[in-house]
């Protein structure tokens, strides 16, 4: 049975949440191991704050490294069909023939880097042409409006923003954007079993 997806408990933890909720999206409930959801609360939240506040940063890109690897690593370990990949700066983008276009096109998840009034993980489950689907876990009351930006009921178990590619690909600070090429981050997530490739796709030439 898969979950629906799920919202952060506080105003730090983005990052384990999307996480968390890229294991839900690719597996059903009974297939999750606990260890998986110990070992991305136990490693995210690692930054302070400017008081020294454990956690009030949020989590860390070298946290989001180790987790990747990590769970490469979980995955041959156990036998669990999953695998990762890290992604940063200038291969992070929306291009036609990039790694994050063409995981999501083939069923995988990418956990991403965006702003939102700061710097902020969301989930991207789908992309359609420039319309990308992605799972917010900061729940907001009031919507943000701008330009290639929906807030939608969606699917409790996928998505529930609808925002643009090139919105998206926006190089300065504004939200949703992935912002400047050189602080780029994308988590790439595939349930091995299910994953689309080249030996599970039959092309019909006519």
């Amino acid at each position: 049975m898969k979950v629906p997806l799920r919202y952060q408990m506080t105003e730090y933890d983005c990052g384990p949440t999307s996480l968390l909720n890229a294991v839900s999206y690719l597996f059903p409930r009974e297939e999750i191991p606990p260890e998986i959801v110990r070992s991305i609360m136990l490693y995210c939240l690692d930054c302070f704050g400017a008081d020294g506040s454990s956690g009030t940063c949020g989590t860390s890109r070298t946290a989001m490294l180790f987790l990747s690897s990590w769970l490469n690593g979980y995955g041959q370990a156990s036998g669990l069909p999953i695998s990762s990949r890290y992604l940063s700066g200038a291969r992070v983008d929306l291009s036609q023939n990039g790694p994050l276009r063409d995981a999501l096109a083939r069923g995988g998840v990418a956990v991403v880097r965006v702003d939102l009034e700061g710097e902020h993980y969301v989930l991207l489950t789908r992309i359609d042409g420039d319309r990308v689907y992605l799972f917010d876990p900061y729940r907001q009351e009031e919507p943000y409006d701008g330009p290639g930006i929906e807030q939608v009921e969606g699917d409790p178990h996928a998505y529930d923003h609808i925002v643009s590619a090139a919105r998206m690909e926006r190089t300065e600070q504004v939200p949703y954007a992935m912002g400047p090429l050189p602080g780029r981050e994308a988590i790439l997530l595939f349930n091995e079993r299910t994953v689309l490739t080249a030996e599970r796709t039959v092309e019909y030439v006519i």
